[in-house]
């Protein structure tokens, strides 16, 4: 028994078949790649590694500059000056709405936009596709869009957020290479089934078109969560400001209270560490929210670039 089952392992074992064996130069290859990637991955954690020690560390460590990769003098003084403040839960609030609705905003006008342009046979595509892109290059400028918001009525409101960068040219770019790179025949199977275009764009495109979408969400998201210049000119009234304005004039004022003859202890400890506690507060949620998106992401970026 042992030696039948000897000749069936070893009959498989033949007969399973072998691809090339990798060369010398590709071994290299892979080794001198591994190391790249491993420096690239090394350089682009350190700093943020940094911000998160420096934001637990003491301030004659900071001030020092003894502060690598671990906390020195380790507390919470400046977490707690800040997250203290009911200011600041509000602005927080308040930022997260602006993303969220931003974010549904701009991913149906990109998506309904994108799945248009996509279509060659559609009259008038190439003076829609010079109007999108002519915007990437020229725009209004600063004070005639100041005007327009305040015209419109939009300022002190959540519509001077959430509508001016509605539609990202790059994002509507991506979107409609990746609609082009759909095989045609579904959308004409659903139309034979009795679809017409919305219901072919709901219940065969987009259910196809996760990756991109994903990838988009997380552009948009991210991008709205971080904006801070709209809200800085369109909004007055502290109880509508997002987290970003709140953390920004929090270190302004603390770089102002840094004097040599400041007496308060939270004044010190905010000024020597607040702009690292500002950044590491506004990069969390992104933090959380993107491995649920990451698996998407390479795959969303490259069917939406490459057609075919």
């Amino acid at each position: 028994m042992v030696t039948i089952a000897a000749e069936q392992r070893a009959n498989r074992e033949f007969q399973r078949p072998r691809g090339p064996q990798p060369t010398r130069g590709y071994r290299v290859f892979q080794a001198v790649n591994a190391v790249i990637l491993t420096m690239v991955v090394v350089v682009t954690l350190y700093p943020f590694a940094n911000i998160i020690a420096r934001s637990f560390s003491a301030t004659s460590y900071i001030r020092t500059g003894q502060v690598n990769l671990w906390p020195r003098g380790f507390n919470l003084t400046t977490y707690g000056y800040v997250m203290s403040d009911s200011t600041f839960w509000i602005n927080y609030r308040n930022t997260v709405i602006y993303t969220i609705v931003a974010t549904l905003i701009a991913m149906v006008l990109t998506t309904c936009y994108a799945y248009v342009l996509s279509k060659k046979h559609l009259k008038g595509r190439s003076l829609l596709i010079f109007v999108a892109v002519f915007t990437m290059f020229f725009n209004g400028g600063l004070i005639p869009n100041y005007v327009l918001i305040s015209s419109l009525g939009f300022r002190n409101t959540i519509w001077a957020i959430v509508l001016p960068n509605a539609i990202s040219v790059f994002n509507l770019l991506v979107m409609k290479a990746f609609f082009e790179s759909q095989p045609p025949d579904l959308e004409e199977a659903g139309s034979v089934d009795g679809l017409n275009t919305y219901g072919i764009l709901l219940r065969v495109v987009l259910p196809l078109s996760k990756a991109v979408i994903a990838t988009m969400v997380l552009f948009y998201s991210v991008t709205f969560w971080n904006s801070w210049f709209q809200a800085f000119l369109y909004l007055d009234r502290k109880e509508l400001f997002p987290v970003t304005i709140y953390l920004r004039n929090l270190l302004a004022g603390s770089a102002a209270t840094s004097d040599p003859g400041a007496t308060s202890d939270v004044s010190l400890q905010t000024a020597a560490n607040i702009q690292a506690v500002a950044i590491v507060l506004t990069a969390l949620p992104i933090m959380f929210v993107y491995p649920f998106i990451q698996r998407y992401f390479v795959s969303g970026v490259m069917l939406g670039s490459v057609k075919g």
